[in-house]
């Protein structure tokens, strides 16, 4: 009987800060006692690695990750994938229990260098024919590119005559963050928020595990400082989660977010000075038509360049600034030069080409956020649009405030 084995295409994407053009690749012919651990040997067999003293991963489609168990106990949350997601051990989880052919998987070494791998599997074989024998462990049964060729292939399918192809204008996936495309439900921001607000942990936790919160991070990070704060212990992997996932994406504000998780997990306090205020409030403040207004660095409360004017508002309501200029942090609204970058931004998400090319028009000139909003809602993308567009808009006004010193603490919960 033929022993049933799997062929797994896998391609060297980029790493060590280079992206090769086609990608070179192997196909490795894989056993069903064969764990992960002997197919990552495999791979950095088959792409002459010599120094194996580094961490590895793979990264399966529906969020789970692969690796060493003291990797795995360390960093519980994976930078893709549902909140949650389980973590599996290399040398001690099957290849061909886990993975099917037609699914991808991806494979990172060198956690510094990043050298990204896509791992598709082909097809079912029998190793006798494929190979000519039945080893003992994974082994390459076809190879094209530069590391070397034994045949000077360039890439798979390379003919010798046909000119290089064009390297496609946007990254892979697997490189720019944006795989895997996961089934897992979104996080309900309404549902996060309002948990937040209450203080809710048990509602929290509810929000967050095993959804993707990709599109809400900024929301997910100030849900899960108060997951910190009444629980630090209980709470670090859906922490690790979050810093994990805000490192990566790398967006405006998430870098100052995931810095003062880190300092909250550790329990210390975040460098600048910590001021209790509604990050909604000051975002709507920067990117706001007027001309400002300022932060009460006392109370957290955001006042508006007009109600500084008595002339304004009338002398009870008005806010005198130059009593005590130490207490007021002016912030001058940026417009909405912010909005456009988002526009663009979110265009890079969609995943239908023709829709992606028609908003990539759309925010072309004038009357730009018009049309943009057009496109959007005969497609249905409304409630997906402000989710994203409110967190970018959260991330910079976090990002402002961390330029002039201050860190945000989340208010209090609602008593009710």
């Amino acid at each position: 009987m033929a022993r049933t084995w799997l062929a797994i295409r896998v391609e060297l994407l980029g790493g060590g800060g280079t992206e090769p053009w086609p990608p070179p690749g192997r196909t490795i012919v894989v056993g069903p006692r064969h764990t992960f651990a002997d197919l990552a040997a495999a791979i950095d067999d088959a792409f002459a690695r010599w120094d194996r003293a580094h961490l590895c991963q793979f990264t399966l489609a529906d969020g789970r990750t692969v690796t060493d168990a003291e990797t795995a106990e360390e960093s519980e949350g994976s930078p893709f994938g549902p909140i949650g997601a389980e973590t599996l051990i290399l040398d001690r989880t099957k290849a061909l229990k886990t993975v099917g052919v037609g699914e991808e998987f991806r494979y990172v070494f060198d956690f510094g260098d990043g050298w990204t791998h896509r791992c598709t599997v082909e097809e079912k074989v029998d190793p006798a024919e494929a190979l000519g024998v039945v080893p003992d462990m994974p082994l390459p049964m076809w190879g094209w590119g530069s590391i070397p060729d034994q045949y000077g292939r360039r890439w798979a399918d390379d003919d010798g005559e046909a000119p290089v192809p064009r390297q496609p204008q946007r990254p892979d996936p697997m490189l720019s963050g944006a795989w895997p495309e996961l089934a897992a439900d979104p996080v309900d921001v309404r549902e996060l928020r309002g948990a937040t607000f209450r203080g809710d942990v048990t509602a929290i936790r509810a929000a967050l595990q095993g959804r993707d919160p990709e599109a809400c991070l900024q929301h997910a990070g100030a849900a899960v400082s108060v997951l910190l704060a009444a629980d630090r212990k209980a709470s670090e992997g859906l922490a690790l989660s979050v810093v994990n996932r805000l490192g990566w994406r790398g967006a405006e504000g998430d870098e100052v977010l995931a810095a003062d998780l880190i300092e909250q997990l550790r329990g210390t306090a975040p460098p600048g000075r910590l001021v209790a205020t509604d990050l909604d409030e000051v975002a709507l403040l920067l990117e706001g038509d007027g001309e400002g207004g300022y932060l009460d660095l006392q109370t957290g409360e955001v006042v508006r360049a007009a109600m500084t004017d008595p002339a304004e508002v009338g002398e009870d309501e008005a806010v005198d600034v130059d009593e005590d200029p130490e207490r007021w942090l002016f912030l001058e609204s940026e417009g909405s030069r912010g909005g456009w970058r988002d526009m663009a931004d979110f265009a890079a998400t969609v995943g239908d080409a023709a829709l992606r090319s028609r908003l990539d028009a759309a925010i072309e000139g004038r009357g730009a956020f018009r049309r943009f909003r057009d496109e959007i809602d005969r497609a249905g993308l409304v409630d997906r649009w402000r989710g994203f567009s409110d967190d970018r808009k959260l991330g910079r006004a976090r990002a402002r405030l961390a330029d002039r010193g201050v860190r945000v603490r989340p208010a209090a919960p609602h008593p009710g």
